[in-house]
């Protein structure tokens, strides 16, 4: 039986699934999403995109989850099956994957189980649209019987699934899908589907850029074409991706790739978020556009009373402040405030300023293809600005002793360092991107490895002696832009407190994976491979060529890439995700600056 008009198959996507899996080059897994695409109807789009994803909505909805766990997934696969409990936990114990024990159960169910428990006979293939459908509906059930109603509409899809599907539909509820395929190859694969090239991906990244969400843009496309996508608009309470920065460690460097003058603000040590205002609702997100609007109800209450604008999307720093002197506090200490349970007292104990630097819309008019000195004063002109709700502290020069006095000052203040600004008419608000308009000058920039870098967690090395039992220390990567691959950099083992080495097994427990992941490239073999998704910050003695770390491999030296000498960890960035980590290249551009220094050191 095949999938009703403006369906699809969801064995069609599960083929899919399992040719991904077999293959690490990203130009096959964009054949087989062009392939996948071809096939899907409009209708469905969306939902293709969401499964593939392993999600059901964009995150920065804050919709609930599923709320089905191993047990209950457990008690599914014994419906569906018609095996004990018993039977599929020993089973998932033997293969540790409970995709893999639904797909061998499946495989050998017993038909006449099945027919007592469900009372049919007929399977009836699922298609997307039920797949979909009744994940969602496990996600709102709530109330009394709702563990028991869950674990039914999960059993009905495992029954009527193959043996294949089954094992791909375990993985998603588990959100344990990790097919390596990523937002930017899905966006090749719709360039070439809809845009009939893939020139059409700029169009199809601004229009991500602005909503932050792939499926509603995949339906759109499917459904209108490339020409609706440029007219997409902002729209307040859809987070915009936000614009990056890259980074420079000398105010002279700083001047000459800006174009001469810049705006130079403070860069504090918080939360960056986006806060959108229609009328009285606001929301808030998160650098990764996570919807953090319930933690801060004090930043909520000053968008809502020193926002003069009815509409408005408005960028800032949240700022842990001294209740007592006001002033700034570590990032450490805002985090402290959002593990707590009762808001209302980690308000008192960890109050709060918002530092503003940017404006993305005001009462209709999108400001992101605005430059910046127009953002900013339309900014000022909507703000009522108070000791806690204010714009970030800035100047406008071109001269490189005013930016090194103001970065002093931001150091003094209890700031980062400061980030400088472009100024020139081209320098609008580029969403989703990292480039040369915005560029970090932190205050550990100054020496060789005083500079802290921010690396994503791609595997693991088994503990020994007093660390049995945990992992010794971990391999970390630096971000590839160009090919959206995380390269190895180093692997940390010092830094951790008893506290942090007990904790890494169970933080990394559900990002486990029994391969090298598809976007990792490594010449060392872990002992045990992440999704990367958890980043930490770094600190090393300095940079150097590696045989062993691939890391801007052979671009300074043939067989040889960058690694980090002597690395030590410092703290989680839970605020950041793994394409917000430090870059290849400014590795790379930290290591030239070594060799500058040890040239000028023999000068006489």
């Amino acid at each position: 039986m095949s999938a009703v008009k403006g369906d699809l198959e969801f064995k069609a996507l599960t083929d899919i699934f399992e040719k991904l899996e077999l293959t690490t080059k990203r130009t096959e897994m964009t054949a087989l999403l062009v392939q996948l695409f071809r096939k899907t109807p409009a209708e469905v789009i969306d939902k293709v995109v969401y499964l593939m994803q392993g999600k059901l909505y964009p995150d920065w909805m804050g919709m609930p989850e599923l709320g089905i766990g191993e047990r209950l997934i457990i008690r599914a696969i014994s419906m569906a099956t018609g095996f004990s409990d018993g039977v599929v936990e020993k089973e998932f114990k033997r293969l540790g994957d409970l995709g893999k024990a639904a797909e061998i159960l499946k495989s050998k169910k017993r038909q006449a189980a099945l027919t007592a428990f469900f009372g049919i006979q007929v399977v009836k293939p699922l298609t997307v649209t039920r797949v979909y459908t009744t994940l969602d509906k496990i996600a709102k059930t709530t109330g009394p019987g709702s563990i028991d109603l869950k674990v039914k509409l999960l059993g009905g899809l495992l029954q009527d699934a193959t043996a294949k599907e089954a094992k791909y539909l375990v993985r998603i509820v588990e959100g344990r899908l990790r097919l390596g395929v990523a937002e930017a190859t899905m966006m090749d694969a719709l360039a070439i589907v809809y845009g009939k090239t893939k020139l059409a991906r700029p169009v199809i990244e601004r229009a991500y850029n602005l909503c932050s969400d792939l499926g509603y843009v995949a339906r759109l496309l499917a459904e209108k074409g490339i020409e609706a996508l440029k007219t997409m608009a902002v729209t307040v309470g859809r987070p915009i991706r936000p614009m990056l920065a890259e980074r420079l460690s000398s105010p002279r460097e700083i001047l000459m790739k800006t174009g001469g003058k810049v705006l130079a603000e403070f860069k504090y040590d918080g939360e960056r978020a986006q806060i959108h205002k229609k009328g009285d609702k606001i929301w808030i997100f998160s650098r990764r556009l996570e919807n953090i609007t319930h933690q801060y109800p004090d930043v909520q209450d000053y968008a809502r009373n020193y926002i003069k604008a009815n509409e408005a999307i408005v960028e800032g720093e949240i700022v842990c402040i001294d209740p007592d002197t006001g002033e700034l506090r570590p990032f450490q200490e805002l985090m402290r405030r959002r593990r707590k349970h009762d808001i209302h007292t980690a308000m008192k104990e960890y109050p709060v300023s918002v530092f503003l630097f940017d404006l993305l819309y005001a009462d209709g008019v999108d400001y992101t293809q605005k430059p910046i000195i127009e953002r900013r004063e339309k900014l000022k002109s909507i703000i009522d600005e108070t000791d806690r709700f204010r714009l970030a502290e800035a100047i406008i020069t071109d001269n490189p002793d005013e930016i090194e006095e103001f970065f002093l000052k931001a150091i003094e203040s209890g700031c980062e360092g400061i980030v400088a600004k472009a100024l020139h008419q081209n320098a609008i608000y580029q969403a989703g991107a990292r480039g040369w308009l915005w560029i970090k000058y932190k205050r550990d920039y100054k020496s060789e490895m005083m500079d802290t870098v921010d690396l994503v967690a791609v595997g693991a090395f088994y503990g020994r002696g007093r660390r049995a039992g945990t992992y010794g220390a971990l391999l970390m990567a630096a971000y590839d832009p160009e090919a959206d691959v995380f390269r190895t950099v180093c692997k940390v083992g010092s830094g951790f407190t008893d506290e942090d080495l007990e904790k890494l097994p169970e933080m990394f427990k559900d990002l486990i994976i029994d391969h090298k992941h598809p976007r990792v490239d490594s010449k060392m073999e872990a002992d045990v491979w992440f999704v990367p998704q958890i980043v930490a910050e770094i600190i090393g003695a300095e940079i150097t060529l590696s045989p062993i770390h691939t890391c801007y491999w052979g671009k300074m030296k043939p067989g040889a890439g960058l690694a980090i000498r002597f690395p030590r960890f410092i703290r989680w960035r839970p605020d950041k995700g793994p394409e917000d980590a430090t870059t290849v290249h400014e590795i790379a551009e930290m290591y030239k600056k070594q060799l500058r220094r040890v040239e000028e050191a023999k000068m006489p």
